[in-house]
């Protein structure tokens, strides 16, 4: 049998040695946790080392990212391609063994964790994607997807109040196949939690509609191990273990104090810790025997083969399913794609419809969500404001029991002759659809981070709503899809001055420009319905970065145009001066503009030409990705010497890097007033932009 107070203390010594040797780090938790990884990754965790991304795996997710040592001694130690010199290059540069875990950088790392309370929420979007593609795709005798999620969580995850969100949501929907390990060890960075931290966990987690169990010494791993199969019996409610724990466990003067949390142990405690423990190997030095209890490659290849061969089965039986199956997890959009996104364009620029482009979005959604299954949306409790549901999309519900509620298909009765026996019934009951829309409540940042963690898991492309000004609220979820590079689209309504009455605590002024500034999130603020559909599909095709769309509340006319392929390149000419009777006038300026200040410029062009003043006018829906075009297309469309002058209702810092001669926005907040009153107030008028275009052509 393996020895598991040596497997513990092997990560214990390489955290500790890590940490030594970077100078900086965390070494208290990995220390700490080193028994409830024993007991999770040596008994319970179904992977294989040699395929990280094999589908039915269970997912990990260390929450308090800060013990990233104890995942990086576990990786190594179970076989994974994490060779112990990346171990000893933990937190240099390009290592695979960065300060906190990274997803896409280290082999077996599922989500990137850092910044407390989003791991724990990752994990409920991960249990949310098993749960409802178990729904889907599962058939009788034909289970396919059926894996765990666990996470690792601290009491600072328990703190944020992000993890309040999404906890409550898990046992909303019944994520019985969630099991999170509460490292109960009060202490954090300012020392014991009591003072500050007086929750009773167990009650509160009660209350969320979760199993609880425990205290249980979280340093001994035969009773954690215990605790987590009585965890996986759990039919209808996820799982808390609250494991009590000492902080840097083995450390003779550090252990239970916050000297242990985020320093390194310094050479002479290191010393102490190792006869304490009784581990007399040099650093980074692991015994044979150790390495042979941790070994899971052959373990893990047998548990993936197994399922291969389910799979097998599966597609022999439901060859449909399997290669949807397949496609689906791939992230690959259907084949039909690229046509679905072509007609949804060409038909809204052929309707030319006047509408809101929150509405706009839904016109665009009804085509998408019926094309594309994977398609999982939802809003923070203002679905009739966000319209972000569709005919395709009933709402996501959860039975008694806590199964996902399935709309079964229509079918046809058919009568026979009096005398006719009944028909036979179906081998196999018709299989049902889930809801795909979802109502996350009043919880923002917990619904972008599920959001990401649903995109981790693969199968789904999530996508959710709220006003724009409490994209906030969400912020750092949304920083960390564009770091962690993965497809979430969020639907920002009600995106200025222009929703009126509510005032200056819901227009957003600085949103945009703020959103602007996160790297590797594509922004898009349409003008129209085609502009809207063309956003749509862009954001669906980003495999590798998150969307945000921000969008009006107020109607917006249709932008009459001769072609619609440039608008994907984030920005084009809309309207050349000839279009307003200047065909043999010098193009004096340019008029950029935004989503609903599109039909300003427009009206602007007019009133210029009057005063036979020559302007080309420039959608930029996507500043964004206008700015990833090459230089020639830059020049084409905003030639360099003529003078710019930008249009939208906020910040007007973002639009000087265009060389802009002018920018008419607002840099204050908003009032309250119905809405045309405010475009009056703060000069968004058609004069006003004309007037501003003048003066620049002055100057």
């Amino acid at each position: 049998m393996a020895n598991q107070a040596l497997m513990a203390n092997a990560i214990r010594a390489l955290a500790m040695d890590a940490v030594q040797q970077a100078n900086s780090g965390h070494p208290g938790a990995p220390m700490g946790m080193a028994d409830m990884a024993v007991a999770l990754w040596g008994e319970h965790l179904r992977y294989n080392p040699a395929n990280p991304h094999w589908f039915d795996r269970d997912r990990f997710v260390l929450s308090n990212g800060h013990a990233s040592m104890l995942l990086y001694s576990v990786l190594h130690l179970t076989g994974y391609n994490l060779p112990i010199e990346e171990l000893k290059n933990f937190r240099q540069l390009h290592s695979k063994t960065a300060g906190h875990p990274e997803v896409d950088v280290t082999p077996g790392v599922e989500t990137t964790t850092g910044p407390l309370g989003q791991g724990i929420t990752n994990a409920v979007g991960f249990a949310l994607a098993e749960k409802l593609l178990a729904a889907e795709f599962n058939r009788k005798d034909h289970a396919i997807v059926d894996h765990h999620t666990y996470a690792f969580l601290g009491d600072g995850c328990m703190m944020e109040g992000i993890s309040h969100e999404a906890c409550a949501l898990a046992g909303a929907w019944h994520l019985n196949k969630l099991i999170a390990l509460y490292d109960d060890n009060g202490i954090s960075i300012d020392g014991q939690v009591k003072p500050w931290y007086i929750d009773n966990v167990a009650e509160r987690f009660h209350a969320y509609g979760w199993h609880v169990i425990g205290p249980i010494d979280g340093n001994n791993a035969a009773e954690v191990a215990k605790a987590i199969a009585k965890a996986k019996q759990s039919s209808d409610k996820p799982t808390l273990i609250n494991c009590k724990t000492v902080i840097g466990k083995g450390s003779p003067n550090r252990a239970g104090t916050a000297k242990a949390h985020g320093e390194a142990l310094g050479a002479e405690e290191i010393k102490l810790t190792r006869d304490a423990i009784d581990w007399h190997y040099a650093p980074f030095e692991i015994p044979a025997e150790v390495y042979a209890d941790w070994d899971h490659k052959e373990a893990g290849a047998k548990t993936e083969a197994e399922w291969n061969d389910k799979f097998a089965a599966y597609a022999a039986a439901f060859p449909e399913l399997a290669a949807d199956f397949t496609r689906r997890m791939k992230g690959e959009l259907p084949k039909n794609f690229h046509q679905v996104a072509f007609d949804t364009v060409v038909a809204a620029h052929t309707k030319g419809e006047t509408v809101a482009s929150r509405k706009a979005s839904q016109l665009a959604l009804e085509a998408f969500t019926a094309a594309l299954p994977e398609m999982l949306g939802g809003s923070a409790d203002l679905t009739g404001s966000n319209l972000t549901n569709t005919k395709s999309t009933p709402a996501l519900r959860f039975d008694a029991k806590g199964h996902v509620v399935m709309t079964l298909p229509a079918v046809e009765a058919k009568q026979g002759a009096e005398d006719e026996a009944a028909p036979a019934a179906p081998a196999q009951a018709p299989h049902g659809t889930i809801g795909r829309h979802i109502n996350y409540g009043v919880r923002e940042f917990g619904m972008a981070a599920i959001m990401n963690g649903v995109a981790l898991h693969g199968g789904y492309i999530p996508y959710g709503g709220t006003f724009l000004t409490f994209s906030d609220y969400s912020r750092n979820a949304i920083r960390m899809a564009a770091l962690m590079k993965r497809r979430v689209i969020h639907v920002f309504t009600h995106d200025s001055i222009g929703l009126g009455e509510d005032g200056p605590t819901h227009q957003s002024i600085e949103h945009a420009a703020s959103l602007r500034l996160i790297p590797n999130l594509d922004v898009w603020r349409p003008g129209d319905t085609a502009e809207t559909a063309v956003a749509w599909a862009v954001a669906l095709q980003n495999q590798t970065r998150p969307t945000a769309l921000l969008l009006s509340r107020q109607n917006i006319a249709y932008a009459p145009k001769s072609e619609l392929g440039d608008i994907s390149r984030g920005a084009y000419v809309l309207s050349e001066p000839e279009a307003v009777g200047l065909k043999s006038k010098k193009t004096a300026a340019v008029i950029i503009a935004t989503g609903s200040e599109v039909q300003l410029a427009l009206a602007a062009q007019k009133l210029l030409a009057e005063k036979k003043i020559a302007v080309r006018v420039v959608s930029m829906p996507s500043t964004t990705t206008f700015d990833r075009q090459d230089i020639a297309y830059k020049k084409a469309v905003l030639p360099k010497k003529l003078p710019r002058i930008a249009v939208e209702m906020g910040c007007t810092g973002g639009w000087w890097k265009y060389g802009c001669a002018a920018v008419v926005g607002i840099d204050s907040y908003g009032e309250s007033a119905p809405a045309p009153e405010l475009f009056k107030y703060f000069g968004f008028t058609a004069e006003n932009v004309a007037a501003t275009v003048e003066a620049a052509l002055r100057d």
